[in-house]
């Protein structure tokens, strides 16, 4: 026999009250509007100071593009991408030596990576730029002899002073990919009858770059950042063009300021390449990739249509 509640309990009697809507609250914030405040106040009395500063601002738009900085910036690039290629090419050779069983191969490279680490970039450039001291002239034969004041050029100075020394690091952030490969990977590959430079080639490697590639960014970054050190050789690279014309017309502090806006540029240039070449690499470990800029800015101004996509 089953027996009504509502009847059992009257007429007048109230059914019982389902579960309330929970109404949420958000957390509120307010130091983060008081560091809003203070970041905005101390950027106004930067950008007061500058203005109010002895600085003649209209000198840097008048040599922005004269085609002595757009020089420079050309060999600032050229200088760039030519001594990553030698760091990259000597850091992935001095990585496999490092990694060789053979202990005389894997104390060069020691040797050479202790070296080149633990002395100064501008120090380096100096000694490959008076080694004529020590080398009256170069012979290799009927290839080529010369003197070696006429032999080491500033570029040549510059590549061998910024490539050598890259290799050095290039070969440790290699050597940390190398590793960062499981050892199964290579016995497996060794056991299906590769020989250990195809298991380098084909295994190894391609997953190494997921390792390797972002730090080198960074290094390809630096490196521009680097080059500044060249004009101290006679290199005319873009520091060295926008100080000569700071010094020839009167607006040193100025140029310096352009030749930094030209750096920032490139830089920037470099960082958007830099993640989408780690964003290639990042397929194979991450579930989904990270939006693009692109994305992100379709994402934003167009909401509702994210929503009705969503709720379709």
């Amino acid at each position: 026999m089953t027996v009504d509640v509502n009847k059992a309990a009257g007429p007048d009697a109230t059914p019982p009250a389902g579960p309330t809507a929970v109404k949420a609250v958000p957390v509120r914030h307010p130091g983060r509007y008081v560091s809003a405040v203070v970041a905005l106040a101390l950027l106004g009395a930067v950008v007061s100071a500058f203005a109010r500063g002895r600085i003649n601002w209209g000198a840097i738009p008048d040599y922005f593009f004269d085609d002595r900085i757009i020089d420079g910036v050309w060999n600032t690039l050229l200088l760039t991408v030519l001594s990553m290629a030698i760091g990259i090419v000597g850091g992935v050779v001095l990585a496999v030596m490092r990694l060789s069983k053979n202990p005389v191969t894997s104390s060069v490279a020691w040797f050479y990576i202790w070296f080149f680490r633990g002395t100064p970039v501008l120090v380096q450039l100096f000694v490959w730029f008076n080694l004529g001291l020590v080398f009256e002239y170069i012979n290799l034969g009927p290839v080529y002899k010369d003197y070696w004041s006429s032999f080491m050029t500033p570029l040549l100075t510059a590549l061998l002073g910024l490539g050598l020394n890259e290799a050095a690091y290039m070969a440790e952030i290699c050597r940390a990919g190398l590793l960062s490969v499981d050892e199964g990977q290579t016995e497996a590959s060794h056991a299906l009858g590769m020989s250990h430079a195809k298991t380098l080639r084909r295994i190894v490697i391609p997953q190494a770059m997921r390792v390797i590639v972002p730090p080198t960014g960074n290094e390809v970054i630096n490196m521009l950042k680097t080059t500044s050190l060249v004009s101290a050789v006679q290199f005319y690279d873009l520091f060295k063009q926008a100080q000569d014309i700071g010094q020839n017309a009167g607006s040193t502090v100025e140029m310096y300021f352009l030749a930094a806006a030209w750096y920032l540029i490139m830089t920037s240039v470099l960082s958007i390449g830099q993640y989408y070449v780690e964003r290639h690499y990042a397929r194979g470990s991450s579930r989904s990739l990270p939006p693009t800029p692109w994305q992100r800015l379709r994402a934003a101004v167009l909401p509702t249509r994210r929503t009705k996509e969503a709720a379709a």
